[in-house]
């Protein structure tokens, strides 16, 4: 059964996740200030945590950066109550695979739950032996080892940016909308906060080297969507 870490400072929050999570097959474990929320990823190892940004002690983005420095790459979905893209890009930043703004239905973060674990467990599938590689003009792939290159030097991605290169890039040439791209790429088939596909291309572009005025590797079709040159 898969172990979830809550680290957030509202009891009732705690309270109704946590028992989503129970109705849901999941264990669940949880902290109600940042630095507690730590020594609960070190001790317990769960399989996702779910962050609040705004913690007591030390913040969501905070702990987000400690631990990806740190090497540790358990998938993370952050919770803010902030609607401010920049705070989103900050968490997208400091490795967060996910974030879900307040108030949220309790139905769409299981799905993204559920979403986030089955990827990163086909990411790290130890029946993967042999190493595929998709190279486009300077980026290199590497989609077994979970590493992307571009001009020979390695680029971190989180967990969905690298699914979102990999999507368009076995796709390239095709336009995706947005709500298309969360379907196959989220894994959820909704029509909701399509802003969270805008907010993974631009920092997708960022760390591919592109500006967001240029069309070097990511295509912006307007009216349409995205796809890959």
């Amino acid at each position: 059964m898969k172990k979830i870490l809550i680290i957030e400072d509202e009891p009732n929050i705690i309270e109704l996740v946590g028992y989503n999570l129970k109705t849901n097959g999941y264990n669940y474990i949880s902290a109600e200030d940042g630095i507690m929320g730590i020594t609960l990823v070190h001790k317990e190892k769960p399989d996702l945590i779910l962050l609040d940004l705004m913690l007591p002690g030390k913040n969501g983005h905070e702990i987000c950066r400690e631990l990806r420095e740190d090497g540790n790459k358990t998938p993370i979905i952050m919770l803010t109550a902030k609607s401010d893209e920049v705070d989103k890009i900050l968490g997208l930043e400091f490795g967060a695979d996910d974030y879900i703004t307040k108030p949220f239905s309790v139905r769409e973060l299981m799905a993204r739950i559920k979403a986030v674990l089955r990827r990163y467990e086909e990411n790290n599938s130890p029946e993967k032996t042999n190493d595929y590689i998709i190279r486009i003009d300077d980026i290199e792939i590497n989609t077994d080892r979970h590493e992307v290159t571009v001009a020979g030097k390695l680029v971190e991605l989180t967990l969905k940016e690298f699914e979102l290169l990999c999507f368009l890039t076995e796709n390239r040439g095709h336009v995706f909308s947005r709500n298309q791209l969360l379907d196959k790429v989220w894994g959820i088939d909704y029509v909701g906060e399509t802003r969270t596909v805008d907010v993974h291309i631009r920092y997708l572009r960022k760390k591919l080297g592109q500006d967001d005025n240029e069309d070097k590797y990511i295509q912006t079709i307007r009216g349409k969507g995205y796809k890959m040159k």
